[in-house]
């Protein structure tokens, strides 16, 4: 079975062609700056030779002029993998959110009616997939579309770690609770561990422009740092993360606009907010070891915060196996490694200092009490075989 796997952000595509079961890739193409004039990037290969072809500054000026040009690759004698569009039997989305319909689902009318609902909670998200779902369905109307959504992989966490505290009619009306993201990350992680063992504890740390931290028992999540929203958890490099709820009414008494404070905690927050210097943790880093005050509390909220999710999820599992970094920080950051793991003694966690400069798979001592794993997330992955899997 041919299957699309699309990752859609609100001025980027990004799409993998994968020939299922076998999860064979036949080809990867990436857009980004779509809207933009004269300045959009296209990437595009072809997997079983790497015939590769890109451009800059050019014109893609909508989803479908993207969603189109990819399709040609994908069908041209020069690029392409297949003869026919039509190949394609389905689509699957990385999807965030949609109301009642929190795990894997075919994109119906009702699906999409859901995401529509929810728009206030991932407003940047949600309409950046309903344009683009309705864009491919028009080019591809005889596919399969299933929404994977980022909350799938989170609907085993029990309603005590679930709940909020707020009157319960607002969970039985309104459906207030804690939802969770990064879904198709930490399932990804939960695969890899589970062809390891299939009985084990572990804490999978999605760190990137957005950062999760997730509880596994023996492959399901149990709980993470992600709230309702996406405005929750760790600090992210933009958005703010867990915040007092009445900091809104307290800064729009104090005279700010109700943009004003959006902007403030979805745009200029998180790494930028505090350091002043980047929402890229690599320059707030630079700037903190060359003395930037800010920039080095920046990264001290950072890493407090992982370790206490990390702390806390350890408590509940009440052991802990693995501890795995994944996602671009987590993945290439051996300094912010570092310095969570020096804060886990407690936990027994003990680093190879070379191999974690290294970003070995494995980078814990061989004393270690934990074993601490760099994973690289394949997020697409993951998507593929749940769409494949679908019934």
């Amino acid at each position: 079975m041919i299957v699309l796997v699309c990752n859609v952000g609100s001025t980027s595509l990004k799409f993998k062609l994968y020939d299922m079961p076998e999860a064979r890739v036949l080809a990867v193409s990436g857009i980004e700056r779509v809207g933009s004039d004269h300045d959009a990037i296209f990437r595009y290969e072809r997997c079983a030779d790497g015939e590769k072809d890109s451009f800059e500054k050019g014109d893609i000026p909508t989803y479908e002029s993207g969603i189109r040009l990819f399709l040609d690759y994908l069908t041209s004698s020069e690029y392409g993998v297949i003869q026919d569009v039509k190949e394609i039997e389905r689509v699957g989305y990385k999807a965030t959110l949609s109301k009642g319909h929190l795990g894997v689902h075919e994109l119906d009318e009702e699906v999409l009616k859901g995401m529509e609902d929810w728009i206030s909670l991932a407003p940047l998200h949600n309409r950046a997939y309903l344009s683009a779902i309705e864009v491919m369905r028009s080019f591809l109307s005889d596919a399969k579309f299933i929404g994977c959504f980022e909350t799938a992989f989170h609907q085993t966490i029990p309603m005590g770690r679930k709940i909020f505290g707020v009157p319960y009619e607002w969970y039985e009306k309104y459906g207030v609770q804690r939802l969770g993201y990064h879904g198709a990350s930490h399932g990804y992680i939960a695969d890899v561990l589970n062809e390891k063992n299939p009985e084990y504890s572990a804490i999978s740390c999605h760190l990137g422009g957005s950062c999760s931290i997730c509880a596994i028992e023996n492959g399901k999540s149990v709980d993470t740092s992600f709230g309702m929203s996406l405005e929750s958890g760790l600090i992210h490099a933009n958005r703010v993360g867990d915040m007092d709820t009445s900091m809104s009414y307290f800064l729009k008494d104090e005279g700010l606009s109700d943009e004003e404070i959006l902007q403030g905690l979805q745009k200029k927050g998180g790494l930028l907010g505090i350091s002043g210097v980047s929402n890229d943790l690599r320059y707030v880093i630079e700037a903190a070891e060359e003395g930037n005050e800010r920039a080095a509390l920046a990264v001290d909220v950072f890493v407090t915060g992982i370790v206490h999710y990390i702390g806390a999820f350890a408590m509940d599992l009440g052991k802990l196996d693995y501890l795995v970094f994944t996602a671009g920080i987590g993945e290439h950051s051996d300094y912010i490694r570092e310095k969570v793991c020096a804060k886990l003694n407690l936990l027994g966690v003990k680093l190879d200092e070379e191999a974690n400069r290294r970003s070995d798979k494995v980078i814990s001592a061989a004393e270690s009490k934990v074993k601490v794993l760099v994973i690289p997330t394949n997020e697409e992955l993951g998507i593929a075989r749940r769409t494949y899997e679908y019934r």
